[in-house]
């Protein structure tokens, strides 16, 4: 597969941009009120409206690429804190206790705070290296 490392920038900048746009449906889900679903109408004073206002704000940024190391390690913290609060007590199988995806994404967006937003963003156009 030696020829496929050359586009290894570029698909870094798509994990990110496709990380980004699917946390931040979570975020206009629980904000605005789009898509509709079980997650609409959350209280911003609830644990689950701040994690809505992280993945709004957050996911945003992470799209554009614009602070993306920051934002991508907030989103990592917050879901590490939803797979420990809501998920682990539940039990200790991610599969048994619902945290698949709350576990994956923390390790994806811990990744993409470690590795960059790759050529494709805002930070790369204005030479932005680290937060």
């Amino acid at each position: 597969m030696e020829f496929a490392s050359r586009f290894s920038p570029f698909l870094l900048s798509i994990l990110r941009i496709m990380s980004g746009l699917l946390v931040l449906q979570h975020g206009t889900s629980k904000i605005l009120g789009f898509p509709t679903g079980p997650m609409n109408s959350t209280s911003l004073t609830s644990l689950s409206g701040v994690g809505g206002l992280f993945e709004l704000i957050c996911g945003a940024l992470l799209v554009i690429g614009f602070q993306s190391r920051i934002s991508a390690f907030l989103l990592s913290g917050m879901c590490a804190v939803a797979y420990f609060v809501v998920h682990a007590p539940k039990g200790f199988f991610p599969l048994l206790n619902g945290g698949e995806l709350a576990a994956l994404y923390c390790f994806t967006f811990l990744y993409l705070a470690a590795a960059g937003p790759g050529p494709l963003s805002i930070d790369a156009l204005t030479g932005r290296r680290a937060a």
